[in-house]
């Protein structure tokens, strides 16, 4: 019988600001909580009774008394409250400083290399919403053929383009001149390609983005269990946070109901290791567009899809469900925020409702998923003796 850890990070689903919040510019945000609170109540039974309305006040989600997961929350190490400094933690990775941010756009040193490597003037060089800039800047970009560089509070390099104007592969060329400037007291954490279509006044992002990561500083816990002979799948954007290391397959999504169904397609296979899967719709769609209608509507659409995961587990397998930072949709600020964010685990044979406490760092994620593969990891406090009977 085949043994696996299903991990999915419901991206950007943050239950409270961190201690250090305000630094960050986060005190009071709390996203699922605001989020179910701003559009009258969530409908959330499935993850309701998994424990999640024991970590934050959710609105329609209401305490339960006898949980069927074991339950916590867990706070942010490492400074910062972007994507990979998030994912990079629960696989057991702590940064000691920051990734660079450019609130008032890139350098000269950045900007004009990259232009020349490229061939092309480049638009925008400011911090903005994905969605904003391109309405902005969308019609002249097609005029001129001119790729529209941007960025936001988080380290990220993004590059927006139409596709019938830039083609892809170009756009894919650009990010990587793009990551290979990007590096020393400049090493973004991200360069992202953002195509998209449409003409202007409705133009949509398409599902055709990619991530160009910086790779991680140290050997995370995927390269443990790939070591170890295991299979590390990733599903979603994982492969790209992680620039490939410690992965042995990965898969593309479109979006989060199709992550969810790919992910039990992977849960059907016969193989022991990792299913780590982003569901990145919460965070791309809804958070960063201030809309908690949507971010309400997608977070209940996954909880329709909870019981089919917990169908398809084996005897012996794990779900763990938790997130990688918070995107308050109900703040003034359309960027990340430095929240706790939530710990469910299920399994057929493990404890039900053992309360898991306030997690010191993401990466306790890491030590428990290898004690659970037999393995021992040197980065955070393992929880698997609390929830094995």
């Amino acid at each position: 019988m085949s043994l696996k850890v299903v991990l999915i990070v419901l991206d950007s689903a943050g239950i409270g600001a961190l201690p250090d919040a305000e630094q960050y510019g986060d005190a009071g945000s709390n996203t699922l909580g605001n989020c179910s609170r701003a559009v009258g109540g969530l409908k959330m039974p499935h993850l309701g009774k998994l424990g999640l309305g024991l970590l934050t006040g959710i609105a329609g989600v209401p305490p339960v008394d006898e949980p069927a997961a074991c339950y916590g929350k867990m706070a942010e190490r490492s400074p910062g409250k972007d994507t990979t400094t998030g994912h990079w933690e629960i696989a057991g990775i702590i940064l000691d400083r920051p990734f660079p941010v450019y609130p008032d756009g890139f350098p000269p040193e950045i900007i004009e290399p990259f232009k020349d490597r490229i061939g092309r003037d480049i638009l925008g060089n400011k911090a903005a919403s994905g969605t904003a800039i391109i309405e902005e800047l969308g019609e002249l970009h097609m005029r001129t053929g001119k790729p529209i560089v941007y960025t936001s509070a988080d380290s990220v390099f993004q590059i927006a383009a139409h596709e019938e104007v830039i083609p892809l592969d170009e756009l894919y060329r650009m990010c990587r001149v793009a990551r290979e400037l990007l590096t020393g007291r400049h090493a973004v954490g991200r360069v992202i390609a953002r195509p998209f279509v449409g003409s202007p006044g409705s133009f949509q992002r398409t599902a055709n983005r990619h991530d160009y990561s910086l790779k991680p500083p140290a050997p995370s816990v995927l390269n443990l269990l790939k070591d170890n002979g295991l299979e590390v799948v990733a599903v979603g954007k994982i492969n790209d946070i992680f620039a490939g290391e410690g992965i042995t397959r990965s898969v593309h999504t479109t979006g989060n109901i199709d992550g969810v169904n790919k992910t039990l397609e992977l849960m059907r296979e016969d193989f022991n290791g990792l299913i780590f899967t982003n569901l990145v719709d919460f965070d791309q769609k809804f958070g960063h567009r201030n809309d908690p209608r949507g971010y309400a509507g997608a977070l209940e659409e996954f909880d329709s899809r909870v019981p089919d995961l917990i169908e398809a587990l084996h005897p012996a397998d794990v779900l763990l469900i938790t997130a990688d930072h918070g995107c308050d949709p109900t703040t003034t600020s359309t960027d990340h925020s430095r929240e706790f964010v939530p710990l469910l685990v299920f399994g057929h044979q493990l404890k039900k409702g053992v309360n898991l406490g306030t997690r010191s760092s993401f990466s306790d994620v890491a030590a428990t998923v290898a004690r659970i593969f037999g393995l021992s990891f040197g980065v955070g406090v393992p929880f698997d003796r609390e929830i094995t009977p």
